[in-house]
This record gives C-alpha cells, sequence and structure tokens, in this order.
C-alpha cells in the first residue's frame, strides 16, 4: 500500500506576536509566502469568523509555493448558529467563495462548539448537506464527549469524513481514526492556545502519524497553540523528528479523489456567515 503524506503547520500565520519566532525581517506582506513556505501546510481558520472574498483566496493561492496544502476552517454560522441544521445554502456559499484557492485546498474542517450534545440525525442532515461540496475532503471537530459512540464513528465512516484529533486541557480527544484520511489540531496540551508540547508528546504524535502513513492515510496536523510562538516551534520540532525517523516526507503530493463537477446553485445571501466578534470558538 503506498504512504500516505504528513502535513505538518500552524492553525492561521497572521500574529503579530510571531514577528520574533517566524517573522524577523519579513515585511508583512510576505507573511503568508514564508509560513506556506517554512511549513508546508496550512490552516485558514479566518474563515471561521467572517467571510472572505474569493479574490482574497485566490490571492493567497498566488503568495503561497506552489506545493503548499491549505486546509480551511467553516465558518461559525454551519456550526454555533445554525448547529448543522439548515445549511446547504452555507455550505454552498462557502465552496463557491473557496473555490479561489483552487487545487490548493484539501479539507474543510468543521468546528461544533463544545456545549453541542450528541445528536445523531442532526449529524446525519449535516453530512447529507456536505454531499454539495463533494470534491473535498471533510472533518468534523466534536467537542463534547457525548458524540463518541460506535455509532457516530459508523455514520463519519460511511461518509469518509474524518473525526478530529483534537487535543486541549478542557475538552476530551478521541482517538478514532474514521476516513482515508487523518486530521490533528493541538490546541496546547496544558494552556489552550499558549503551551508548548513536550518532547514526548510530539514523539508519541509523530509515531501515530507514521503509522497512520504506513496505513496510507494522509496526515494533517495543525498547531493552533498559537500565543507565545508555541505553535511555530512545535511544528518545527515535529517535522524535525518526522525527518529522522523513517523518511516520511512531511510535504509529499497528497492524492486526490475525481469528483463529477457540481452545478452552481443559487447563492446563498451575504448574511449567512454573519460578520461577528471573534469570540465563539477557535
Amino acid at each position: 500500500m503506498p504512504r500516505g503524506a504528513i502535513h505538518v503547520g500552524t492553525s492561521g500565520w497572521n500574529y503579530g506576536s510571531w514577528k520574533q519566532h517566524l517573522y524577523r525581517g519579513v515585511p508583512r506582506r510576505r507573511w503568508l509566502a514564508h509560513a506556506a513556505a517554512t511549513f508546508g501546510a496550512l490552516e485558514i481558520n479566518g474563515s471561521f469568523y467572517v467571510q472572505i472574498a474569493r479574490t482574497t483566496y485566490r490571492r493567497w493561492r498566488d503568495e503561497a509555493p506552489a506545493d503548499t496544502h491549505f486546509a480551511l476552517k467553516g465558518h461559525r454560522f454551519v456550526t454555533h448558529y445554525k448547529r448543522l441544521r439548515d445549511v446547504e445554502e452555507s455550505i454552498v456559499l462557502l465552496r463557491d467563495q473557496a473555490r479561489g484557492l483552487g487545487d490548493r485546498l484539501d479539507v474543510v474542517l468543521w468546528q461544533l462548539p463544545a456545549n453541542l450534545r450528541a445528536d445523531v440525525e442532526r449529524l446525519r442532515g449535516f453530512v447529507r448537506a456536505l454531499q454539495r461540496w463533494r470534491s473535498l475532503r471533510h472533518a468534523i471537530e466534536l467537542r463534547h464527549r457525548s458524540w463518541f459512540t460506535g455509532e457516530v464513528a459508523e455514520l463519519l465512516r460511511r461518509a469518509n469524513v474524518a473525526a478530529c484529533l483534537s487535543d486541549a486541557p478542557d475538552f476530551p480527544l478521541w482517538r478514532v481514526v474514521t476516513a482515508d484520511f487523518v486530521y490533528v489540531r493541538l490546541h496546547g496540551h496544558t494552556r489552550k492556545y499558549r503551551s508548548r508540547y513536550a518532547t514526548a508528546h510530539l514523539r508519541r504524535w509523530a509515531d501515530d502519524a507514521r503509522a497512520w502513513s504506513r496505513a496510507g492515510r494522509d496526515v494533517y496536523v495543525f498547531f493552533d497553540n498559537d500565543a507565545e510562538g508555541a505553535a511555530v516551534r512545535d511544528a518545527l520540532a515535529l517535522r524535525a523528528l518526522l525527518a529522522r525517523g523513517d523518511g516520511v516526507s512531511c510535504r509529499g503530493p497528497t492524492p486526490r479523489r475525481a469528483a463529477p463537477a457540481a452545478s452552481r446553485p443559487p447563492s446563498a445571501p451575504r448574511r449567512a456567515a454573519g460578520r461577528t466578534s471573534r469570540t465563539a470558538g477557535r
């Protein structure tokens, strides 16, 4: 079985505090290009808070190196306001905007609120709505333990939706693989968004990533502990561990699934992913 590619990067890149950790001497207009060249993979998280124009996505695609792999965080209107119900128009809206990234976009992540308890029928309807965006892989970050059941895992497996492996001090980690790829978000093990990961923890994630890769699964690992530059240092440290391991490439090409061209339905109203303050989650 061919090995899957392992992609390691950070959640976001536009942090002023990273001047001393990553951007020393780099003008702000070059931050994206520099971060993408450093890591090879980036998770776009601003799309969780505001709508981003297709032209902006296109500019980001053009600024990043040609082998950059992007993941995109779905808007919280879908996950936190509509709470997965009646969201097809909003999914289509984001799909049409994100086309500006072209084939640089690999995965869309949908992060659920921590207080949303398991509702299998709600999830089933959401998975059906994702059929309007079949050209990409999708991952879902379940932050309430009630979702961690065999029924939910089987539903996600049948749809090839990855249950995000998400590590933080205040919500549980579900170590289950439900798709032909694995999506990991590391928010900081002891202080959310701030603390660095111990070398022992990074070694375990490196071992897991190699095992998933050997099983033929592509792996995406994004560090969201962006405060104090922890994400930069941890992403570089994990990449170094992988490079010293058994030669698994951190930036290999990702096999893409062929999908029929979807017809373009009428755009959802712009208010469907409303612009609000950055407080609901990361």
